[in-house]
């Protein structure tokens, strides 16, 4: 038995997750009363209205008595219910452990163990991601993104089931973002951190394109420079397009020819009017990207992101 005190996190988010929890329950406290000397289980109810207390009426008493509900007021989406369990754990070591794993409640002793290795994040890898075939180039294109335009580590493949220990949990609860992508936000916080494979996939959730998409745009605008780096191009774009059609007009004005050799009339004013455009339309572009470097860093500085974060002090 391990002399550790661990937080157990879940977040109810559908009627057919509620209707698991007596199996859910009956199957990781055994794991949690066998080998762990202290322990607490903290279920999040993200559905309005619908208590809990009917799904776990004939629980064991010896169950009941670790058991903590917190009933959200309204709907929320699943990051930051899971945030809610977060808040309230106080074990040395909390984990989140999924419906997807219930019937394989060893793998909470797994994930503890591999703590032990000196690993402060350990989550569960899946092999793969099942996902309806008109989604997947859009996960492609988001992971792509932020592997290019950002510092962050993120494994595509990664469960939201992990362990987090009480020092990692301590600085991650310190990014009180509200919009919050998970994956980015363990990134940011860092620490020691390994994966576990597991053979269970990853499961597409129930939402639609419109919502995927948002969600999208929310993780690629407030972690990568992606956006930054497009209006940088279209300024480059936009000014190599100015120089060519300066060039092309003055062409046309004094040889009667363009840059393809096509011979071509000079119309009155027409070289003015054309490099007049151009030259407005480059410095838009310029301005376009001077406001979001501005907005970048008024978007930094409100979200207030720790400096730093010390993992541990040490004296020689």
């Amino acid at each position: 038995m391990f002399n550790t005190f661990l937080s157990l996190i879940n977040v109810v988010n559908s009627p057919d997750e509620s209707a698991l929890l007596p199996a859910y329950l009956e199957g990781v406290y055994p794991v949690l009363k066998e080998h762990f000397t202290d322990y607490e289980i903290i279920l999040v109810n993200n559905l309005p209205g619908r208590q809990l207390n009917k799904d776990l009426e004939n629980l064991p008493p010896a169950i009941k008595q670790h058991l903590f509900i917190l009933n959200l007021s309204s709907k929320t989406n699943k990051n930051h219910a899971f945030v809610a369990g977060l808040d309230r754990a106080n074990g040395d070591y909390t984990i989140i452990f999924e419906f997807d794993f219930y019937q394989q409640p060893g793998l909470i002793l797994d994930l503890f163990r591999k703590t032990q290795e000196h690993y402060d994040i350990v989550y569960l890898q899946a092999g793969r991601r099942v996902t309806r075939p008109q989604f997947r180039w859009l996960y492609g294109i988001f992971y792509s993104i932020l592997r290019r335009y950002s510092n962050l580590r993120i494994d595509d493949k990664a469960h939201n089931t992990r362990i987090i220990s009480r020092r990692a949990l301590n600085s991650l609860l310190r990014l009180r973002e509200n919009l919050r992508y998970m994956k980015a936000i363990y990134s940011i916080v860092g620490y020691n951190t390994t994966s576990i494979p597991t053979d269970q996939p990853i499961q597409d959730e129930d939402t639609g394109f419109r919502e995927r998409f948002g969600a999208s745009l929310v993780a690629i605008s407030s972690f990568t420079t992606f956006l930054s780096s497009v209006l940088l191009w279209i300024f480059i774009i936009s000014l190599l397009f100015l120089i060519v059609v300066i060039i092309n007009a003055l062409k046309v004005k004094f040889a009667g020819f363009d840059l393809l050799g096509n011979p071509q009339e000079a119309v009155t004013g027409w070289t003015f009017l054309v490099v007049l455009m151009s030259i407005f339309f480059a410095i838009t572009c310029l301005n376009l990207y001077i406001m979001s470097i501005y907005l970048a860093n008024i978007y930094h500085e409100i979200k207030k992101r720790p400096l730093y974060i010390i993992e541990s002090v040490q004296r020689l």
